[in-house]
């Protein structure tokens, strides 16, 4: 079973390693052809659509658990209807967004604080990234996909293949074309499109017997099961805007507090997600085993926002532990290493002495932060397997709870502080919350039936 983890882990972290180089590529090309504006107005527009796109997350997650259950099922019919409704999903949500483009930039841009030069840098590099919309959601609904066929190997290549494209692409726009800086948003929607050409190439060599014999008709007929993902992405939108409470606002509260503590917050926030770059891939295999398992045993059943046929076998629970074990190695390692080198790391991300000097005041934070995330992240990983939407979004909300009863109970004794408890509150939310739910689940299917081997 370690085989089977590992074998769906490593690929996941190996493409979540390169995410954070496209950010820095596209920031070095921008800093060294163009001014402050535009590199302004570059993380202005980016933040964007992060704004924008974390709430199509449901896209990526839902598909994952979905189809992963019905690949344990040896459903084929069904994971080709999954795949097709997700993408179908992805394009309207992609019209939705061209439709209030232009409301989105003006209403969003009047209530960041930036300068006019900085709005209309990132007003433009907004227009023309908007065009990717299509492709960027419906990769998210393609590699979920990937993931519940329990392949993490296709999404590897095409991550890889996207940010790659993005960095050369962005390149040679920017410093060779009169686009200048404005060619690294034009760089990011060729490679959107590239990525989506190579994974509708690998789905149509790799997995054309999951359409052999299926008619389109057979593909949209299924109106049950439109309505299970429908209900699914659903609690998982709810999920994504809770996310949007405790990152964004982590992000807004802490330019309240000056710019030295601003760049402290972000210089942290940076490290802590490192973690997530390692700790993802395991939550990815997560999805995927736990969703074949609990498929293979509901050979009738498909569990949507409510699981009812949890099973107890050996498999499942053994597959579980073994998860958070090395899970927990993970948090370990980062606990230990930024208690060893928090210095030279801090050094990494920043020259300035003032600000080096603040961190020190945080690495608490940054020492205790692994352990809790990444069993937070883990539990993700379980739940979407098992396709629990009304237990993820709970937990989501209580999250977002935590982390605004945390800030606001102590901010006016430990200012900056206070942001942190609020974060470790919202992850230790989830891991309670999720902890507390998933054996009663398991309880229940007992009295339902009795367990059967997976």
């Amino acid at each position: 079973m370690n085989r089977q983890i590992l074998r769906l882990a490593i690929p996941s972290i190996l493409a979540n390693i390169t995410i954070p180089l496209v950010g820095l590529v596209d920031t070095a090309i921008v800093g060294h052809i163009s001014d402050a504006h535009a590199i302004g107005g570059i993380a202005i527009g980016t933040m964007l659509f992060d704004l924008l796109y974390w709430n199509f997350a449901f896209l990526r997650v839902g598909t994952s658990g979905m189809t992963a259950q019905a690949f344990g099922r040896s459903d084929r019919e069904h994971c080709a209807r999954l795949l097709t409704q997700s993408v179908s999903i992805a394009l309207i949500g992609a019209a939705i967004i061209w439709a209030l483009q232009w409301l989105f930039v003006t209403a969003t841009l009047a209530i960041v604080p930036c300068s006019a030069e900085v709005a209309a840098f990132a007003r433009k590099y907004f227009f023309i990234r908007v065009w990717a919309a299509p492709a960027t959601l419906s990769l998210m609904a393609v590699k979920g996909w990937f993931i519940g066929m329990q392949d993490t190997i296709s999404p590897m290549i095409t991550d890889m293949v996207v940010n790659v494209v993005n960095m050369v692409v962005s390149y040679l726009l920017a410093v060779y074309t009169p686009m200048g800086a404005l060619g690294v948003a034009l760089g990011t929607v060729i490679a959107q499109l590239t990525g989506l050409l190579l994974g509708l190439l690998i789905i149509l060599w790799r997995y054309r017997y999951v359409w052999k014999g299926l008619s389109i008709w057979q593909l949209v007929k299924d109106r049950q099961g439109i309505r299970n993902l429908l209900t699914l992405n659903a609690n998982l939108f709810v999920r994504s805007l809770c996310f949007m409470i405790v990152y964004v606002g982590f992000t807004s509260l802490s330019s309240m507090y000056g710019d030295t503590d601003l760049a402290v917050c972000s210089i942290l926030m940076k490290l802590f997600m490192l973690v997530s770059y390692f700790v993802d891939g395991f939550a990815y295999a997560g999805e995927a085993l736990v969703g074949k398992y609990i498929g293979a045993s509901s050979p009738n059943n498909l569990i949507t926002s409510s699981p009812h046929h949890l099973n107890t076998s050996s498999p499942l629970s053994s597959l579980v532990r073994l998860l958070f074990l090395w899970s927990l190695g993970v948090g370990a390692v980062f606990t230990i290493v930024f208690a060893l080198s928090y210095m030279p790391m801090y050094r990494m991300m920043t020259s300035d002495g003032v600000v080096l000097e603040r961190l020190k005041d945080f690495t608490g934070w940054l020492i205790a932060m692994p352990i809790v995330s990444t069993l937070a992240f883990m539990w993700d990983g379980v739940f979407t397997g098992a396709t629990a939407g009304k237990q993820i979004r709970n937990a989501m909300i209580w999250a977002a709870v935590g982390f605004l009863l945390g800030y606001v109970a102590t901010y006016h004794w430990l200012g900056t502080h206070a942001l942190f408890v609020g974060y470790f509150l919202h992850l230790a939310a989830r891991v309670i919350y999720l902890s507390a739910t998933w054996h009663p689940l398991v309880e229940r299917q007992n009295r339902i039936s009795p367990a059967s081997n997976l």
